[in-house]
């Protein structure tokens, strides 16, 4: 039968029909991750879920294996050690269904961590809440929810008994939201990725990647001499620390003029731009002492066109020459985390990808737009090591879902839509004529 230009076999359709079924044990995968805290920082519960999504995949035909970076490559210097980096890469096992060495892998990507709990949440975050169409819960919409939707996918696939157009790998990796060095980045560096690979750290939007922007945070340590709150002999770091903040929050003008030629989003208003931001602030212990320590961390968004170490050199002159010279001050600056840039990631997969997203979403072929982001993907260091520019991409993320933010949420329509397009593309009979391998080897078993 044919869905638009969208050739198709009874395979894919006798899988899809298995979606609504296959529901309710989604959610209640969905409802497992979610309980599961991987917050970073700290990043101190990566183990543990390491133990859960091998528990969860297990039974759908996968052997596991875990890769620890490091922690000389992603521990602070100064700050706690808070776990390990455990990253799960999952290959189908010698007998399951969806082994076949002669077709090429796909890699499919997640990050395991999520942000702290923002002030402000009205339900329990780490708890799956279903009111009508939607499902809140830290880390629904950005990124666990995904790995939910891939499960449901690949438990009508298995069900259904389809074949494959490609062996799907599993790769559940740390530190996306923040770090020195995120798993995918060791994992690339490693040579441990396929080039073909589907992010799901996306929007659910008809979208085609043209990269997205870098950032990195500074935590800027401010040390003075503690005394009793109404002794002058007191060095208090707080108030030391104003001139520096002052000449940040000046910059943050200059930092907005710059704009970015990379694709704006098709609702902006004007070009993207830079960002440069103060995250987070704390010192002090009581009103009748005063601080002897103070920190604040900066972050700053950049382009693709900026150049990291010419903007890192930038701050940390700006923030030195703003804190005053003064016997028993003391003042660090340490990077505490940083996202490469990412190139247009397009190329010879998106058209397929395009038509299992329309499959699963209902977007309009029109309806697809090249956009870049402002947010920071750690997408870009697989780039840098020359594996593929190439980077499938979509996700449960999007306008008022509120990611990042308190009462986070994704949507049931969203989720079963998110699985029907893996499942499509995953599918041997869907779209046979738009996967690029069949342009240099034939897919054995494909009808002429």
């Amino acid at each position: 039968m044919k869905n638009g230009n969208i050739d198709r076999c009874g395979g894919f359709d006798d899988a899809a029909a298995l979606l609504d079924g296959l529901l309710e044990p989604a959610l209640d995968v969905f409802s497992a991750l979610v309980a599961a805290d991987t917050t970073f920082p700290p990043g101190s519960g990566y183990a543990g879920f390491a133990d859960l999504v091998e528990g969860l995949f297990v039974d759908l035909g996968y052997d596991f294996r875990r890769v620890t970076v490091p922690e000389s490559l992603w521990h602070v210097p100064g700050g706690p050690a808070s776990g390990d980096r455990v990253n799960v890469i999952g290959e189908p096992a010698a007998q399951s269904w969806m082994q076949d060495e002669e077709r090429a892998a796909l890699g499919l990507y997640y990050h395991v961590d999520t942000v702290p709990v923002a002030p402000g949440w009205t339900r329990d975050p780490f708890r799956l809440t279903r009111e009508g169409e939607c499902l809140y819960g830290l880390g629904a919409a950005d990124m666990k929810g995904t790995i939910a939707a891939t499960w449901l996918a690949l438990a009508a696939a298995r069900k259904a008994g389809i074949a494959l157009a490609y062996r799907p790998q599993l790769y559940f990796c740390t530190d996306e939201e923040g770090g020195l060095y995120p798993g995918v980045r060791y994992l690339a560096e490693q040579g441990l990725l396929p080039p073909h690979l589907l992010n799901f750290n996306g929007v659910a939007a008809p979208r085609i990647w043209g990269g997205s922007f870098g950032s990195f945070s500074l935590l800027v340590r401010i040390t003075g001499v503690t005394s009793h709150g109404s002794s002058a002999s007191g060095i208090n770091a707080i108030e030391a620390a104003l001139p520096m903040m002052n000449a940040l929050v000046a910059e943050k003008a200059n930092v907005a003029a710059i704009t970015s030629a990379m694709p704006a989003p098709p609702d902006a208003e004007g070009p993207l731009r830079p960002v440069l931001s103060l995250s987070a602030a704390h010192g002090g212990t009581c009103g009748g002492q005063i601080p002897a320590a103070f920190e604040v961390i900066v972050s700053r968004r950049y382009a693709l066109e900026e150049d990291f170490d010419t903007l890192r050199d930038g701050l940390e002159t700006l923030i030195r020459d703003a804190v005053p010279a003064r016997e028993g001050l003391g003042l660090s600056i340490d990077l505490i985390g940083h996202l490469t840039p990412t190139a247009d990631a397009d190329g010879p997969h998106w058209p397929r990808w395009q038509a299992a997203l329309s499959e699963g979403f209902g977007y309009a072929p029109e309806s697809f737009a090249k956009w870049a982001g402002a947010s920071a993907s750690d997408f870009g260091y697989v780039q840098r090591t020359g594996l593929t520019q190439e980077a499938l991409l979509s996700g449960l993320g999007g306008p008022g879902r509120n990611g990042h933010g308190p009462d986070e949420h994704t949507t049931i329509s969203d989720l079963t839509a998110l699985a029907r397009a893996i499942l499509a593309y995953l599918a041997r009979d869907f779209s046979t004529g738009m996967i690029p391998e069949q342009t240099s080897s034939k897919i054995k078993g494909e009808p002429n």
